[in-house]
């Protein structure tokens, strides 16, 4: 693995081994992450990922860390080398524990990794024949236990595209496996609600309140109002799609199930709208009151 590395404090070398074998962190996947681009030399929005990174571990019942040695290790690994690092990622696992679900007393271990960034510049996306279940105990949740997301990538990978689109229990629209969805029809933007099941992306979050801000018609979908059917219109050409994501901004989908699919003009103009904002406010102040959108 290539890029810096800050483990409990201290920096490490990139190929030195820091975690037992023991962790649950690696035994069960019992951790959370944020992933963050860096943009003009500086993590972008670091304050909004630490609140959802506390949000993620309050929901996984962990023990808590100080967030003031979080941004430390950002710093360190930011200082160590930063022409080469264009994304962090940061990562919090529960420590050493048993052999079972059941988790142990160990202390967390904070991880931060910074270095390249490889995200596609046009996303190809698929249909995921699975479901995201927006009933799960993890439901919303950034986990590091994610296998489900690398079973759907790979079934993506394997048809030639980047991003698999899946819905949840009940067929409505929900997220891709790295990424939020924004679907134009109609003459304005639609992303699904929380209660689909998805991440409250940063992306997505900042996407709608700069979006309103500029007046660009951008909204959070009523529970229901975007059905998985949505993407046969895209394939049609009477709708148009984009995903989210820290590292994507907002990306176009023009390959859709094999089939070439024209960007949206509203969803371009988005897009520029928050690659201004994003460029002027490095670290944009997460809203004071947490909404149910």
């Amino acid at each position: 693995m290539s890029g810096v590395v800050w483990v409990d404090g201290a920096l490490r070398a990139a190929n030195e081994p820091v975690i037992l074998a023991g962790n649950h962190g690696v035994t069960v996947g019992d951790g959370v992450f944020e992933t963050l681009a860096v943009r003009r030399g500086a993590p972008f929005a670091l304050t909004r990922h630490l609140v959802r990174l506390q949000y993620s571990m309050d929901r996984m019942g962990m023990r808590p860390i100080d967030m003031a040695e979080v941004r430390a290790g950002v710093a360190a690994v930011m200082q160590a080398n930063p022409a080469d690092v264009a994304r962090v990622r940061i990562t919090v696992i529960s420590g050493s524990g048993p052999m079972s679900s059941v988790r142990g007393t160990g202390l967390p271990n904070i991880i931060v990794w910074g270095g390249p960034a490889s995200a596609p510049r046009q996303c190809r996306a698929v249909r995921s024949p699975w479901r995201r279940n927006e009933r799960s105990a993890i439901a919303g949740v950034k986990s590091t236990s994610y296998a489900e997301n690398v079973v759907m990538a790979k079934f993506a990978a394997d048809k030639g595209a980047d991003e698999a689109l899946v819905s949840n229990t009940f067929g409505y629209l929900c997220e891709g496996t790295g990424s939020n969805v924004m679907i134009e029809r109609r003459g304005e933007i639609l992303t699904p609600p929380l209660s689909s099941g998805c991440l409250a992306g940063i992306t997505r979050g900042l996407a709608l309140e700069w979006g309103a801000r500029a007046g660009v018609p951008v909204r959070v979908a009523a529970p229901g109002e975007l059905e998985m059917f949505v993407l046969d219109e895209v394939m049609q050409g009477v709708a148009h799609a984009s995903v989210t994501s820290s590292t994507r901004g907002i990306q176009p989908i023009v390959n859709l199930d094999g089939a070439d699919v024209a960007p949206g003009p509203l969803l371009k103009k988005l897009s520029d709208v928050y690659e201004m904002n994003a460029d002027a406010d490095p670290d944009p102040a997460p809203p004071r009151l947490r909404s149910a959108v």
